[in-house]
């Protein structure tokens, strides 16, 4: 079990381990089109990489709470780390396609219990008020991963290759593994019977809980706002607009400091009434697309596209770690299976939108 002394080093791995599934998904985007080149294929059958590990990550979050909840947080925290490792370096060292699937769709499963067995290791240890700010603080750091990943992802592809990507995860995950063995432990007081039936009805009670329904919808269309822009801004900029990748990572990077703010405004408003704070966040993100769009005819420059985006993204961001946090809280005695309900019911929507 986790002891008192340890606890805050614990909760600090819990944040180290959070962005696993973000660094994973996104790092290698710079590198596709050398992938391709270098494995002699086609780059749909590279962008095929990323898909698997979007869907395997997406549906393994639907039962992996019930598992966390079933088995405990620590000893699935810790298989999936050292599993991390070793998919990892296999992944920079074939060049069979078939195995590089494999392992996508193997880290994708990974991250899936990884960040579950997190998410719920924050309302397992922190009551109240301070459950509240760390699950908070926990929404931020896991949701800019995506954002700041293809920015590292270029330096490396630049210096050191495509491969660079996928021993930089071994080594984080190898790092995360051995502190996390040193220094974590259980969290789960209570473990619950692995149960179909038990999980259908875990599922029904939260699907008719309004305001958790509600809020997983709301989390889904919020991120994929982001991820959408994502898809298409760099096309934007590079295509239409002239300018270099660089420049791109750039925005990319600045747009992910907007998602952080959008973020950090909410822990700072978490005690404020949570339906009026999130209404105003909602005419305000309207108002500002709205603006946008008539703005458009008369401004066509890059900096009005990132000036429109970073407040969008900041709305955004505010919109995200409210519902978010409030749907990881909203069910304390369940709260891996909430927590992957959450999480891969707003993946799937934001993949589907996206």
């Amino acid at each position: 079990m986790l002891t008192e002394k340890y606890k805050f080093i614990a909760t600090i791995l819990a944040f180290a381990v959070i962005p696993m599934s973000g660094l994973a998904t996104d790092i290698y985007l710079p590198s596709m089109p050398s992938m391709a080149k270098d494995l002699h294929l086609p780059e749909s059958s590279i962008q095929l990489t990323l898909s698997l590990f979007l869907i395997s990550y997406g549906l393994t979050q639907f039962f992996a709470g019930s598992i966390v909840d079933s088995f405990g947080r620590y000893r699935i925290t810790l298989i999936s780390l050292a599993l991390f490792v070793f998919s990892f370096i296999i992944t920079a060292q074939t060049e069979n396609i078939f195995v590089i699937y494999a392992m996508r769709i193997l880290q994708g499963i990974l991250s899936g219990f990884a960040v579950v067995a997190k998410r719920a290791f924050f309302v397992d240890v922190y009551e109240g008020d301070e459950r509240k700010h760390y699950l908070s603080i926990m929404t931020i750091v896991w949701s800019v991963g995506p954002i700041i990943a293809p920015f590292i992802g270029g330096y490396l592809q630049k210096s050191l290759g495509w491969q660079s990507n996928f021993y930089v995860l071994a080594g984080y995950s190898l790092l995360l593994f051995i502190f996390e063995f040193i220094f974590s432990g259980e969290t789960l007081k209570i473990k619950k019977i692995l149960s179909f039936t038990l999980l259908v009805k875990e599922y029904d009670m939260m699907f008719r809980a309004k305001d958790f329904f509600y809020g997983m919808l709301m989390c889904g269309l919020s991120y994929s706002m982001i991820m959408f822009f994502n898809l298409c801004g760099s096309f934007i900029i590079e295509h239409k607009m002239g300018y270099s990748e660089v420049v791109a990572g750039y925005v990319s990077l600045i747009l992910g400091f907007a998602w952080m703010l959008g973020g950090f405004f909410g822990k700072a408003l978490i005690n404020r009434a949570f339906l009026p704070k999130i209404r105003f966040a909602n005419y305000l993100q309207l108002g500002l697309i709205l603006l946008m769009f008539t703005a458009s005819f008369f401004l066509n420059t890059i900096y009005s596209l990132v000036a429109f985006a970073f407040v969008i993204h900041v709305t955004a961001g505010f919109v995200f770690n409210n519902y978010f946090s409030y749907c990881i809280g909203r069910f304390p005695n369940s709260a891996g299976i909430a927590g992957g309900l959450t999480g891969g019911m707003a993946f799937i929507i934001t993949s589907a939108i996206s």
